[in-house]
């Protein structure tokens, strides 16, 4: 389904991203892995996929939220596989507190991470996708961006810009073939959110029954990088059992 493709997906070492990963190299597509952390785990990741799906992997340390960094990085990619088709953008740090007790420094890191990181990578791979005129970018948001969960003044607000950037994207960039659409998880169970203790809170509100895994993500994100969604962007969709409708 997406052989021939070369996918550039961030934070792609752990949870969502590597799912993701996972699930475009199964479908043929070659990646580009972005990482802050760990290079082993990163490395594990790799190594996984070339084994497992016989597709190339690289690994590329970066963070998101230095611009410099990000150019520097996607330069990298393109010259190690001579372009890309597809950008995820899953990148993504928490810093919760309520409001009034949030440090500035936690609301600044969360919305460079999440939401400025995000911005970076669409204009650094901008000229790649103009030049071929053609491109899928997936943009990971959340349902905190619809819900305003408390705590999460961060995050949320980083969040709703991710969609807002998705639409401003979209518009921009849909006469050259570009489409970009962004996904909405919502209690999905990663090393992120499996410290939260709100496991019965989020199941009584969930109509489904069940808490998300990062599969239920992916098959959503392999969707959107697919040719199967060439006449769908500017939208948001929300992978969260009906949590939030």
């Amino acid at each position: 389904m997406l052989s021939g493709k070369t996918a550039v997906i961030t934070g792609a070492s752990t949870g969502i991203g590597a799912c993701i990963a996972k699930k475009y190299a199964s479908l043929g597509a070659q990646i580009a892995i972005i990482y802050i952390g760990s290079p082993e785990i990163a490395e594990n990741v790799k190594n996984e996929i070339t084994e497992k799906y016989g597709v190339r992997a690289e690994i590329y340390y970066c963070d998101v939220s230095d611009f410099d960094r990000c150019r520097e990085t996607v330069k990298k990619i393109t010259e190690d596989f001579g372009g890309f088709d597809i950008l995820v953008n899953n990148a993504g740090i928490t810093r919760d507190s309520l409001l009034v007790t949030m440090e500035e420094t936690d609301f600044d890191s969360v919305i460079n991470v999440n939401l400025k990181g995000c911005f970076n990578m669409i204009k650094v791979c901008g000229r790649n996708f103009l030049k071929r005129k053609y491109g899928k970018i997936i943009n990971i948001a959340s349902v905190s961006a619809m819900k305003g969960l408390a705590g999460q003044a961060n995050y949320a607000s980083s969040k709703a810009g991710i969609i807002a950037l998705t639409k401003v994207t979209a518009r921009e960039l849909g006469s050259r073939n570009i489409c970009c659409n962004a996904i909405a998880p919502g209690f999905i169970m990663t090393d992120m959110t499996k410290d939260l203790g709100k496991e019965d809170e989020y199941l009584s509100q969930i109509p489904l029954n069940r808490l998300g895994n990062p599969e239920d993500v992916a098959k959503v994100a392999a969707f959107l990088a697919d040719e199967a969604s060439d006449y769908v962007t500017g939208e948001v969709i929300r992978v969260d059992g009906g949590y939030a409708m």
